[in-house]
C-alpha cells in the first residue's frame, strides 16, 4: 500500500469531482428542467469518455504490475479501486435523479417515457406495426453457441442479450442470441397519446416483440447491456512513414480493443452476467448493473424536442460584436485596432469571416492555418478548399491524432490535398493544438501580415456552448511570429524564438515561471503581487510548485479551474493563499486567460494550452500577451466576473470538496449571466450612437 502525498490531488478522482459539480446541475430544482436532463446526459458522455481514456490506460497499468505511484502517491490499482468506489456513487445518484426526479417531473410536462405494460390497446396496435415495419426487418439477432464466438461488438452499441429457454430433453442446454439495436434505429418511438409527447424506448419496443425473432422458442430472459472500449490506443509515430494511413489503423484497433466496462440492466441474472463477462473478458469489478435504461447520455436528444421552450434557459443568442462592422471589410477593421471577442457572447462569425474573405479577395497571398476539431460541414474547410482552387497558396496543419475527431479530420485532409492545399499533419511526437489563423495580404504601402489566435478550436457549432477567447491582430510582431510558428512546424526549422509568444513544448511553461517568480519576487520585496488564472485543468507539478511557493512569500492568488485541481488550495503553510473556484453554467468554460500584476505593468495573456503535463510536454501550444488595452480590459472584466460570482461558482477545500457558493446578503451575480449582458449592452450602445449621427446622401460616382 503506497502512502498518498500531502501536496497534491489525485488526477482522476479529481475530474470525477468535476462530472459530479456538473451532475449537480441536474440536481439543481432552480434550473430549467430540460437544461437538467441535459446536464444529466452530459454527465453520462462525459462518463463514457473517462472510462474509454482514463480507466483504460489505469488498468493497463495495473496489469503489468506498475509500481509506480502518480503525484498524489497512489498506484495504479489503487486508483482503480478508488475510481470504481466514485463511480458507482455517481452512478447511483444519476439513475435516482433520472428515475425519482426528472421522469416524474418531465412526465407532468408532458414528455413522459412509456413501459410496455402501459400502452393501452390502441398504443400497443401502433408499436406493434412500428417494430413489424421498421424494426423487424432492420434488427438481426446473431446465435451465440459458446463465449469464443461471440460477435465482435461496436463500442457502444446498445444490445439485448437474450437467454432462451433449454428444450425439456436437454436441460444443461443454455442457448443465447445477440441483438444489437443498430445505431440507424431511433432510440426514442413517438407514442399517441391524449396529450403531451410519449415516447417508448427502443429497447423496450424490442422486447415487447423479442419473440418475434425466435419463433418456436421460449424467452428465459432478455435485457439490454453496452460494452465499452478502451480507446487509449496510439499510433508509432517513429515508425509510420504515412500517418494518414496508420491512423486509420488506430481507428480499426479501437473496434477490436479491449472491454473496460460492461453495463447492464439490473434485472440481468447471475447466469446471464457470467456469461457476458466471460464472452467480453472483463472483471467482476468492472460490470455496471443500471436501475433504468442503459446509456442516459441518448437523452441529449430529448432536450431538442421542440414544444418544451418553456423547460429551457431563456435564449441568450450571440452578439454581433461592434468591433467588427458587418458593412465594413474585416482587414480594414483589424488594420486600425486589435480586435478581441470573447464567445459564445460575441458571435463566432468574424473568425468565420476573416477565412472567408480571405478565400476570395484577390489581394490576399496566402492563408495558414492550423484545425484541431472543425465542424461536420466546416465552412472554415470550404472557404480553404476554395481559396486553394483559387490559386491562392494554403496551407493547413490538421492534426490526426485529435483524439474521437480522427476519422473528420482524415476526410478534410484528403479534401484540402485534393484542392491543391499543402497539409501538414503536424510535428512527429507532437499534436498541434494551438489555435492560429495566419493571413498574408498584398497592400499598397507593402505585404501586410494578419493574424487570428484563439482558446477555442476552429468549429462555429462548439463555439455556440463554449466560453473562448479570440483575438486578432495586424500588429507586425505577431504576425512575424504567426509566420515563424508555421514555417517551424511545416519545414525542418527548429524551434524558434520568438518576439513576442512562447510555445510550447519548449518555452511556454518557461514563459509562466518566469511569470510567476516576478510575483514570487514582488512579493517577497513587500510590493502588492497578484495572480489571476483561468484554465480548464491544473495538473503540472512544476507549476503548482511554484505557485505554492509565491503562495508562502505572500502573492495573492485566484484560480478559476474548471475541471482537474491537482492543487490543493488553503493547505496552512502550503497554500494560504490560494483560492480556487470552479464554474459549472450553460455554457462550457474553455478560455484560458492568465493575469500577472507585474508591477502595476498588468500583463494578460491568453492560450491553448492548459496547465498540464501533455500540453506543455508533447503539445504544439501557443501564449499570446494581449497588449492593447481595450482587449486587455475586456478579459480583466470577464475574470473579475468569475470571481465575483456567487450563484454557479464553487471553491474548492483543503479536503477536495468543493462548496457551492450562496449569495448571502450580497447580490445575487452569475458571471456567464453578466458576459452576455456586457456583449449585449456594448451592441445596443452602438445601436445608439450610430442613431445620433447623421449620414448624408451622396451622388454616385
Amino acid at each position: 500500500m503506497s502512502t498518498p502525498t500531502p501536496e497534491y490531488f489525485n488526477r482522476e478522482l479529481s475530474w470525477l469531482e468535476f462530472n459530479q459539480r456538473v451532475l449537480d446541475e441536474a440536481l439543481d430544482s432552480s434550473v430549467p428542467l430540460l437544461e437538467r436532463l441535459k446536464f444529466l446526459a452530459i454527465t453520462a458522455s462525459n462518463l463514457d469518455e473517462f472510462f474509454r481514456v482514463r480507466v483504460g490506460g489505469l488498468q493497463h497499468l495495473a496489469a503489468r504490475g506498475n509500481a509506480r505511484p502518480d503525484p498524489s502517491g497512489l498506484l495504479p490499482g489503487e486508483q482503480l479501486q478508488a475510481v470504481r468506489t466514485r463511480v458507482a456513487r455517481m452512478v447511483h445518484d444519476q439513475y435516482a435523479c433520472f428515475q425519482d426526479d426528472l421522469e416524474p417531473k418531465l412526465a407532468v410536462a408532458g414528455l413522459k417515457r412509456l413501459r410496455p405494460d402501459e400502452l393501452n390497446t390502441a398504443q400497443r396496435r401502433h408499436v406493434r406495426q412500428v417494430f413489424e415495419s421498421e424494426v423487424y426487418s432492420i434488427l438481426t439477432p446473431m446465435a451465440v453457441f459458446s463465449s469464443a464466438d461471440f460477435p465482435l461488438l461496436p463500442n457502444q452499441l446498445l444490445c439485448l442479450c437474450v437467454r432462451l429457454k433449454p428444450p425439456t430433453d436437454a436441460p444443461e442446454d443454455v442457448r443465447y442470441a445477440i441483438l444489437p439495436l443498430g445505431p440507424g434505429t431511433p432510440r426514442f418511438l413517438t407514442v399517441p397519446g391524449d396529450s403531451g409527447d410519449s415516447y417508448l424506448l427502443l429497447e423496450d419496443l424490442t422486447t415487447l416483440f423479442v419473440e418475434r425473432f425466435f419463433v418456436g422458442e421460449e424467452i428465459a430472459e432478455c435485457v439490454p447491456f453496452r460494452m465499452t472500449r478502451n480507446a487509449d490506443v496510439s499510433v508509432r509515430e517513429d515508425s509510420a512513414s504515412d500517418l494518414l494511413a496508420e491512423m486509420e489503423v488506430v481507428l480499426g484497433e479501437r473496434r477490436l480493443a479491449d472491454c473496460v466496462r460492461l453495463e447492464i440492466d439490473v434485472r440481468a441474472s447471475p447466469t446471464l452476467i457470467r456469461f457476458l463477462r466471460d464472452a467480453v473478458e472483463v472483471d467482476a469489478a468492472d460490470v455496471l448493473p443500471l436501475d433504468g435504461p442503459v446509456d442516459l447520455s441518448a437523452w441529449f436528444q430529448l432536450t431538442e424536442r421542440p414544444g418544451f421552450e418553456a423547460l429551457k434557459y431563456e435564449p441568450w443568442p450571440p452578439q454581433a460584436s461592434p468591433q467588427v462592422p458587418f458593412d465594413q471589410p474585416i482587414f480594414e477593421t483589424i488594420a486600425a485596432q486589435d480586435v478581441l471577442l470573447y464567445h459564445p457572447y460575441d458571435s463566432f462569425e468574424p473568425v468565420l469571416r476573416f477565412i472567408d474573405e480571405a478565400s476570395r479577395d484577390p489581394d490576399v497571398l496566402a492563408i495558414k492555418q492550423t484545425l484541431y476539431r472543425t465542424s461536420r460541414d466546416s465552412p472554415i474547410v470550404t472557404a480553404l478548399r476554395r481559396a486553394a482552387e483559387r490559386g491562392k497558396h494554403v496551407t493547413a496543419v490538421v492534426e490526426l491524432k485529435a483524439r474521437f475527431d480522427e476519422a473528420r479530420n482524415i476526410t478534410w485532409a484528403r479534401q484540402l490535398e485534393q484542392a491543391g492545399a499543402q497539409v501538414i499533419y503536424g510535428v512527429k511526437g507532437l499534436k498541434t493544438h494551438a489555435k492560429l489563423c495566419l493571413v498574408v495580404r498584398r497592400e499598397p504601402q507593402g505585404i501586410q501580415r494578419y493574424v487570428h489566435f484563439g482558446t477555442g478550436n476552429y468549429n462555429e457549432a462548439t463555439a455556440r456552448i463554449y466560453g473562448d477567447a479570440s483575438l486578432f491582430s495586424a500588429d507586425p510582431d505577431l504576425g512575424a511570429d504567426a509566420a515563424a510558428f508555421f514555417n517551424a512546424v511545416t519545414g525542418y526549422s527548429q524551434p524558434q524564438k520568438y518576439r513576442r509568444i512562447e510555445a510550447a513544448p519548449f518555452g511556454l511553461r518557461d514563459r509562466l515561471l518566469e511569470l510567476i517568480r516576478t510575483e514570487t519576487e514582488l512579493a517577497l520585496d513587500k510590493q502588492p503581487a497578484r495572480i489571476v488564472a483561468k484554465v480548464n485543468a491544473l495538473l503540472d507539478t512544476r507549476l503548482i510548485d511554484a505557485l505554492y511557493a509565491a503562495s508562502q512569500a505572500g502573492v495573492e492568488i485566484k484560480l478559476n479551474v474548471r475541471g482537474i485541481c491537482c492543487l490543493k488550495p488553503g493547505v496552512p503553510g502550503l497554500s494560504d493563499n490560494i483560492e480556487v473556484i470552479s464554474i459549472v453554467d450553460r455554457f462550457l468554460e474553455h478560455a484560458r486567460i492568465f493575469a500577472f500584476h507585474h508591477g502595476g505593468e498588468e500583463r494578460v495573456l491568453i492560450s491553448s494550452a492548459d496547465w498540464m503535463p501533455r500540453n506543455l510536454d508533447r503539445r504544439l501550444e501557443l501564449l499570446i500577451p494581449v497588449d492593447d488595452p481595450a482587449c486587455r480590459q475586456r478579459l480583466l472584466r470577464a475574470l473579475d466576473a468569475y470571481f465575483n460570482d456567487n450563484l454557479k461558482a464553487r471553491r474548492l477545500l483543503s479536503d477536495g470538496e468543493h462548496v457551492r457558493l450562496r449569495p448571502g446578503d450580497a447580490d445575487a451575480f452569475r458571471a456567464q449571466q453578466r458576459l452576455f449582458e456586457e456583449a449585449r449592452d456594448a451592441v445596443a450602445a452602438a445601436e445608439r450612437e450610430r442613431a445620433t449621427m447623421f449620414e448624408p446622401h451622396r451622388p454616385e460616382e
